[in-house]
């Protein structure tokens, strides 16, 4: 396999983990106390992607408890909503770019090994 398809291969499932990160966060937009977390997408050794994932550090809003007598608070999530959706579009597109790469390759191959034949 050559090198380009696999550095291809690599930001596909690169962009797949960083759209499980991002998917993450939207399901727990609504615990409290929940921390997101950002997924980048970093070269690694002979140009491979790779996932870097850390928690974002961002202050989340602080409400009164509603069951609480005491008037205490509580920290709700940091998920930005409109966020997660740009990293969603952004993951995606990524995709679809590194998917039509290797299509390409796979097709422009094909054709080549026709001709010889």
């Amino acid at each position: 396999m050559d090198m380009t398809i696999r550095n291809n291969a690599s930001a596909l499932r690169a962009f797949s983990n960083q759209m499980q990160v991002s998917a993450s966060n939207v399901a727990n937009a609504l615990s409290d106390e929940f921390k997101a977390d950002r997924a980048y997408n970093v070269e690694g050794e002979n140009g491979q992607v790779q996932t870097s994932i850390s928690e974002t550090q961002a202050s989340a809003p602080m409400v009164e408890a509603p069951l609480k007598t005491n008037a205490s608070l509580k920290d709700l999530s940091n998920t930005d909503i409109a966020e997660e959706m740009v990293v969603q579009i952004q993951a995606q597109n990524g995709f679809d770019a590194n998917a039509k790469m290797i299509e390409t390759y796979e097709e422009t191959t094909g054709t080549l090994l026709d001709t010889l034949v």
